[in-house]
């Protein structure tokens, strides 16, 4: 069976959407032929995607399944089709992903300095994706903090980030000024096991209304400044490594050379911050 990526597009805005109507807005066609686009993957499929009453729109575990895919075959689909373009152009274009509170634009800038004709995109990654992008062709180098599947990457250590506590001001041990993980024995943990969000901005808002709390980089605690939240560092929490990943066997000059700009500034940066 052929997969129609029109249809798959169609259902991805369902998904997101967990409305017909305003899925359909987002498409800019009309509901019933939204509707009918669906009713027709989903014959094609086999198996109900959505689970459908008056009132929502859920994805059932199959549909939940094709969602997690798809935005995979999606951006596999775009990203060759970007590089195709760009090979018919002779572009010489760079995409730079990077994880939630890591600051990459030092190297960019020196790497800009030595190429000042290759364009330059940056790709921000939600906490879920870690590596995807760089295996599905949507970025050449990435940015990362571990832990993530590095089979099939060539990584470089870049340095390690303490880890600290996210919770509500309100929160009983928020006037502490450092806490161990004995302390947070019993506390509800917002993690990827516990309670799977959307965003980082999402967690927050759950943290601040007294959902739970999470462990999270200091870098990302910096980003992410906010009154009814307190950050205090885990003084035995193990740190978390940070490197820069490319493909392997995929290394073009260009990307080398970012990666040589990018291992040296970065660590430069990552020095400074800690002698000051």
């Amino acid at each position: 069976m052929d997969l129609d990526l029109r249809k798959l597009r169609y259902f991805v805005a369902v998904a997101e959407h967990r409305h017909f109507g305003r899925a359909a807005q987002a498409l800019f066609i009309a509901q019933p032929v939204l509707s009918r686009q669906i009713r027709a993957f989903e014959q094609e499929l086999g198996c109900p995607l959505f689970t459908r009453t008056t009132r929502s729109v859920e994805l059932t575990p199959a549909g939940q399944q094709l969602y997690d895919e798809a935005s995979r075959i999606k951006a596999a689909v775009d990203g060759a089709l970007r590089r195709m373009y760009e090979a018919r152009r002779g572009a010489q274009r760079l995409v730079v992903a990077f994880s939630p509170g890591l600051h990459v634009s030092g190297a960019i800038r020196a790497f800009a300095a030595r190429h000042p004709k290759a364009g330059i995109d940056v790709f921000p990654l939600r906490w879920w994706e870690r590596d995807a992008p760089l295996r599905d062709g949507r970025a050449h180098v990435g940015y990362l903090r571990r832990p993530f599947d590095d089979s099939g990457l060539r990584t470089v250590p870049i340095g390690h980030e303490t880890k600290v506590a996210c919770l509500p001001v309100t929160h009983p041990l928020a006037g502490r000024p450092a806490l161990t993980t004995a302390d947070l024995d019993g506390e509800p943990i917002l993690d990827g096991r516990a309670r799977r969000t959307s965003s980082l901005e999402e967690k927050f808002e759950l943290i601040a209304s007294g959902q739970g709390i999470a462990l999270v980089p200091v870098s990302i605690a910096d980003s992410y400044s906010r009154p009814d939240l307190v950050y205090l560092t885990v003084t035995d929490a193990p740190p978390v490594g940070t490197c820069l990943a490319v493909p392997e066997g995929d290394c073009t000059a260009l990307v080398a050379d970012f990666l040589d700009i990018a291992t040296a500034t970065l660590r430069q940066y990552l020095c400074s911050r800690s002698e000051n």
